[in-house]
């Protein structure tokens, strides 16, 4: 390779390594509980979160994943932060929002009908299997 060949080799290398790194982050919410604080605190953080990645020109993967009495999140019936959760779905935010179907099955069988879901809520088998399983997939941890 020429000198010439070799400078612009280099010139393409050190462009390449000075780009802004776009990393995807990927970061589980868990909600567990039935007090609005603890919900809301957890769309807080998911909104600053992806605030924070954004300004950094990063790329941020969230799910928020319910179960045991944090269910009650996603329930259409008994959510208080219903409005919240349709606002951030709207606004096509990154955050997948998870329902235990273990809590679920309970919660029908409590009251004789299963409760109605926020349309934002996908079901997994086991929410608390569902976060070890995000965490071994390299995914970051955090409970409001």
């Amino acid at each position: 390779m020429d000198k010439g060949g070799l400078r612009l080799g280099l010139a393409l290398a050190a462009m390449v390594w000075a780009l802004p790194a776009m990393a995807n982050e990927k970061i589980a919410i868990q909600v567990n509980s039935a007090d609005p604080q603890v919900m809301n605190m957890a769309l807080n953080n998911a909104l600053n979160m992806i605030q924070y990645y954004k300004d950094q020109g990063e790329d941020v993967q969230i799910e928020l994943v319910t179960y045991g009495p944090g269910l009650n999140m996603l329930r259409a019936d008994t959510s208080p932060v219903k409005a919240r959760i349709e606002e951030m779905a709207m606004l096509g935010q990154p955050i997948h929002f998870r329902a235990c179907a273990n809590t679920l099955a309970g919660m029908t069988k409590k009251l004789g009908k299963e409760p109605p879901m926020v349309e934002e809520a996908e079901i997994v088998p086991s929410g608390a299997a569902y976060l070890v399983d995000l965490q071994r997939d390299g995914y970051a941890y955090l409970r409001p």
